[in-house]
């Protein structure tokens, strides 16, 4: 049994050790363990929309920190590079603009759109030069509807983390969401990144903390599904409005579905709702600190601020209430291990297991 082992059997199982939250070593080591190897968004397509275009980004700052940047190029591909010169390693692009080519400003250095070498001044003498390790490392990129991901290793291919939530929304024009700046928002949450996760996933407390979700989802009909490196909570309606219009071919046909609630390891959360998609992703900050970005597409304008997706703002503060006192009571002498219930915290046993499989 390894350090964070926990029992397959949800029934007699442990929660992982509060090691996990306390230790910085941990904190540490879970960049490479598990951050590198997963998937992670990074934007959409239209942050490059026409031929030339190039948006830098940090993926994960402040944690992670790598500089990426995305180009689009004239055969119209967008490309996720690594932002950093073959050369002396400095930022090449420093802010979205539109160019026919990639320049490092310090030496000259230039790149193809798609990251390949193209030329270097004064190195006319320099010997078996050059070689693919002078061109700016691609990595993959995945694209659903216009949304973009990425990952450091490509370890784990997309679709064992996505599969199954493209299959079930099948029927959804992702394409025709659009994002909204002015209902996105930013927060910050005193707790370790893996605990704000933890509480999204079950339901259990809704009934205990979130009082108007309560009168909107039915408690008795919330069910969750586990796949391999995802899950899903269906958010059943008590009543017949504010919920999805479903055609007969989706699984869901005849459902009162007021919420498809999809998470995907380690820290990104899709919440769909009739009027379009929150995405909720979780970035470490520190080991009792996290940024949580809530990022708005909206597909119906006219459904914003109805049903289960209304007071989105509200039910943040009430969970960053409640994880942020779990923050300060993991770190008791008294605390090292929970249990859980069978019937409402699959999410959370099945998110532990994970977290122990890639730690060890």
């Amino acid at each position: 049994m390894g350090r964070f082992s926990v029992d397959e059997k949800i029934a007699r199982a442990k929660t992982i050790s509060t090691d996990f939250y306390k230790s910085e070593r941990v904190f540490e080591e879970s960049k490479e363990k598990i951050f590198a190897h997963a998937w992670q968004f990074i934007g959409d397509r239209n942050l490059v929309k026409e031929q030339g275009q190039c948006h830098p980004l940090t993926l994960l700052e402040k944690y992670i920190d790598e500089p990426l940047v995305l180009t689009r190029d004239k055969e119209n591909a967008i490309h996720c590079l690594s932002n950093v010169c073959t050369h002396r390693g400095t930022i090449v692009v420093n802010g979205p603009c539109k160019i026919s080519k990639l320049r490092c400003r310090y030496h000259g250095r230039n790149f193809h759109l798609n990251g390949k070498f193209l030329s270097m001044p004064e190195f006319s003498d320099v010997e078996n030069f050059p070689t693919p390790e002078d061109d700016l490392k691609e990595l993959s990129l995945f694209n659903w509807g216009n949304l973009l991901f990425t990952s450091l290793s490509n370890k784990i291919p997309q679709n064992e983390f996505f599969n199954e939530m493209i299959t079930r929304l099948n029927w959804l024009p992702l394409d025709e969401f659009v994002y909204r700046g002015d209902l996105s928002r930013e927060y910050t949450v005193n707790s370790h990144w893996a605990l704000y996760c933890e509480n999204y996933l079950e339901g259990f407390h809704i009934p205990f903390v979130h009082a108007s979700l309560n009168t909107i989802i039915d408690f008795g009909n919330y069910a969750t599904e586990l796949y391999r490196y995802s899950n899903l909570q269906l958010g059943i309606a008590r009543h017949d409005d504010d919920t999805f219009d479903l055609p007969e071919s989706s699984i869901d046909y005849g459902k009162k579905v007021a919420a498809y609630y999809f998470w995907v390891f380690p820290n990104m959360m899709f919440n769909f709702y009739p009027w379009g998609l929150s995405i909720n992703h979780i970035q470490p900050v520190s080991i009792d600190k996290s940024r949580v970005a809530f990022i708005t597409y909206v597909w119906k304008e006219e459904k914003l601020n109805t049903g289960a997706g209304s007071g989105l703002d509200r039910v943040e503060r009430e969970d960053e209430e409640v994880v942020e006192a779990v923050q300060r009571g993991i770190r008791s002498r008294f605390y090292d291990h929970g249990r859980y219930s069978p019937a409402r915290e699959q999410g959370t046993h099945h998110f532990h297991r994970l977290l122990a499989e890639f730690m060890e």
